[in-house]
């Protein structure tokens, strides 16, 4: 009889799946409560202000994190002191910014009546001042490749905030304005029991040197245009949503778009797992397995999407009334994860082919992709909203910017590798059908 060994799922790839797979699970849970508990109005302002944080983020982020791994990854140990010290003085630096920026526009208030931009212009500074210090641990962690601890970090911050919104709600305390207050206090617990574990190692920022702060500066500025850009494809729907049809469709389109969080769980594996081996393979000088390999995963994600699409089309009021608790059943939000589920078909090609211009050294290419997405889908949702006057707009503008990303990373990274839709489908087949034969062997 084999013997259990628990040793096999400690390794960090299994770690970094089950973190994604938790956080989106505690993603769920937490929109559930909310959905459950919130207006309409009262959602569409807090899912507004969430899209403007992580916005907020995605600038930090882009900005440190890609260089917090790529400069003290491995470092020696002076070089990675100055190198954790120096990001750390820049982190306070950015935050500290975006904080004077919030205060300036802060002035504006009395003149803009748009409820969640008055909200979002209230809060969104101080909760970035809240997580800033778990940021900083969080790429330092990711640097160690201590994902058994990021774990846990994320257990506490979202299990405290989901616990906290349960409590307000025995209380009958609940309220948008408490929300806000109890979703600061939990980034604040999280960054405080970082900081007393020494996780973030701030005690390095004595450490830094100008010319390092300089290189990790420079650095940074260059992945910050990538991220914010794709960032912004996600923000510009709520944003343009909230602007021309108001914060209660912005909650039930939320609906939907949370749902599709469970799409990228198995495509951030598969990237994850398949970029190793691509740029493995790149640096051997193996196009023929960097086609291998894309054409292998990609294939594979769009055969198993095909059959998730048909069965959303007739399924798709279940999760969303279980999402929304009912509350948002005969609302446009069923029929609207139809539409994204048979968008989302498309999801793994245009993905991969992103992937693959980065590893053959064209992120410029893979950059202007994400231009051309994002002008696609800001004209697609001024136009497609003004003419329907219906959310349905978003969905369908959301189609023409897959499909514009798509051909347009098609052609251009096939100027660098031979390769076709084709390929890749018939590709996928065979791969699933091998996985299938393997599994029932193990089976019989």
């Amino acid at each position: 009889m084999p013997s259990f060994n628990l040793a096999k799922f400690r390794n960090k790839h299994f770690l970094s799946l089950v973190g994604n797979v938790v956080m989106s699970m505690f993603g769920l849970l937490l929109f559930g409560i909310l959905y459950k508990a919130f207006s309409k109005d009262d959602m569409g302002t807090w899912i507004y202000f969430m899209a403007t944080q992580g916005l907020l983020d995605s600038i930090r982020n882009g900005f440190l994190g890609t260089a917090t791994i790529k400069f003290y990854a491995g470092a020696e140990k002076s070089r990675a002191s100055d190198v954790l010290g120096s990001v750390w003085f820049l982190a306070i630096a950015v935050t500290g910014l975006m904080c004077l920026l919030n205060l300036g526009v802060s002035a504006f208030l009395p003149i803009i009546s748009d409820f969640p931009t008055i909200i979002t212009i209230k809060w969104v500074g101080i909760t970035m001042l809240s997580s800033l210090p778990y940021s900083v641990i969080f790429w330092k962690l990711q640097a160690d490749e201590r994902y058994d601890t990021i774990l846990w970090m994320r257990f506490i911050n979202s299990g405290s905030t989901i616990l906290s919104f349960v409590v307000l709600i025995y209380l009958h305390q609940f309220t948008l304005t408490n929300a806000l207050l109890w979703n600061l206090i939990t980034n604040g617990l999280t960054s405080v029991v970082g900081m007393v574990a020494n996780l973030g190692g701030f005690q390095h920022m004595r450490a830094r040197t100008k010319a390092t702060v300089m290189e990790v500066l420079h650095f940074g500025k260059y992945s910050l245009a990538s991220s914010l850009s794709s960032s912004l494809l996600g923000a510009v729907n709520t944003y343009m949503i909230n602007f021309m049809l108001g914060p209660a469709a912005v909650a039930v389109y939320g609906v939907a778009n949370k749902l599709m969080e469970l799409v990228e769980i198995p495509l951030r594996s598969f990237v994850g797992t398949g970029i190793s081996g691509m740029a493995a393979a790149f640096n051997q000088n193996n196009m023929h397995q960097v086609k291998y390999i894309m054409n292998k995963y990609a294939g594979m994600l769009t055969w198993a999407f095909i059959p998730l699409a048909i069965g959303t089309f007739f399924l798709a009021d279940i999760p969303v009334n279980i999402l929304s608790s009912g509350k948002y059943a005969g609302t446009e939000a069923a029929n609207i994860f139809r539409i994204l589920m048979v968008i989302a078909i498309f999801y793994p090609i245009d993905r991969f082919n992103g992937v693959a211009l980065d590893v053959i050294h064209q992120p410029k290419v893979n950059f202007y992709k994400v231009q051309v997405m994002l002008f696609v889908k800001i004209v697609g949702n001024f136009v497609c909203i003004y003419l329907m006057h219906s959310i349905y707009g978003v969905p369908i503008s959301g189609a023409f910017t897959v499909l514009a990303g798509l051909v347009f990373g098609y052609i251009q990274l096939r100027k660098y590798m031979d390769f076709s839709v084709t390929g890749i489908m018939s590709s996928g087949w065979y791969e699933l059908r091998q996985l299938g034969s393997k599994v029932i062997g193990k089976g019989a």
